[in-house]
């Protein structure tokens, strides 16, 4: 399904996993940038956002292993979903070629990432140090209301779920504490 954006088309993919689990991902016309991915599993439970640096190769039909990760972690903790936004739309599986791109962040990326946001239970900051990039990590996180992390670097950047324990459990990231003195 393709609908009309005020910036670019975007069009929407579903699919029905064989468990039942409902999934839809978001991507431009172009197909080079994804703005969001879903997976929902209960419907009755809310959902868990994650927040992440860009999309790499998962899709509405399958996972890649970050991806798979989040789905594990949010369902070990009771969510009914979990949805997957980026600081940046532009599709890539190296931090390098992120930021070579022209427009990485995507035209329509803000808009979809603050309304998932917004229906989001919990939102997890989950983006890693690559997240200084055009200063969109500290820029974006001024903006966000609630979120929590899985963990800080030592330079104050959330981990990327891809390494950290499943034991780890999510912290509250308070507006006045983030990036607070280190940028």
């Amino acid at each position: 399904m393709a609908r009309r954006g005020a910036k670019s088309e975007l069009i929407e993919r579903h699919h029905q996993a064989q468990d039942g689990t409902e999934s839809m991902a978001v991507y431009s016309g172009c197909e080079r940038y994804r703005y969001g991915l879903r997976r929902v599993w209960n419907a009755e439970n809310p959902q868990v956002l994650f927040i992440m640096l860009n999309p790499s190769t998962a899709t509405e039909l399958k996972n890649d292993p970050t991806i798979h990760r989040c789905e594990t972690r949010a369902r070990d903790m009771g969510f009914g979903g979990v949805m997957i936004a980026n600081l940046f739309a532009f599709r890539a599986t190296k931090p390098e070629d992120l930021k070579k791109a022209k427009d990485p962040v995507g035209p329509a990326n803000d808009q979809i990432l603050l309304q998932w946001h917004d229906l989001a239970g919990t939102t997890i900051a989950a983006w890693g140090v690559h997240g200084a990039h055009l200063g969109r990590a500290v820029d974006l996180a001024a903006k966000l209301g609630p979120m929590t992390h899985l963990g800080l670097t030592k330079d104050g950047h959330p981990r990327h779920p891809l390494y950290v324990s499943y034991k780890t459990r999510p912290e509250d990231w308070p507006v006045g504490t983030r990036y607070a003195g280190n940028h």
